[in-house]
């Protein structure tokens, strides 16, 4: 992970990873690629699982989502995009 140059999903404005939290980065080809989503206080359950995140940039367009979700369901490795969902 390249703090220096990553921002955390959701931040307005952008802004970098904050000490004593936890995060994932978000990789695989997809619109929100590069930035870190905060999974603080996430179960493991729910890291394993993933996240649909909003995007403006995803193939639906503003309010749309993309599926990130970390490989072979491993709660600690960085996230991969898995597709877009209306």
């Amino acid at each position: 992970m390249n703090d220096a140059t990553q921002w955390v999903y959701g931040s307005d404005p952008r802004q970098g990873p904050e000490p004593g939290h936890e995060y994932r980065e978000l990789t695989g080809g997809g619109p929100l690629d590069g930035q870190l989503l905060d999974v603080t206080g996430w179960s493991t359950d729910a890291l394993g699982r993933g996240a649909y995140l909003i995007t403006e940039d995803g193939a639906f367009g503003p309010g749309g989502r993309a599926d990130y979700a970390p490989p072979g369901g491993d709660p600690t490795a960085p996230w991969r995009w898995e597709g877009d969902v209306p």
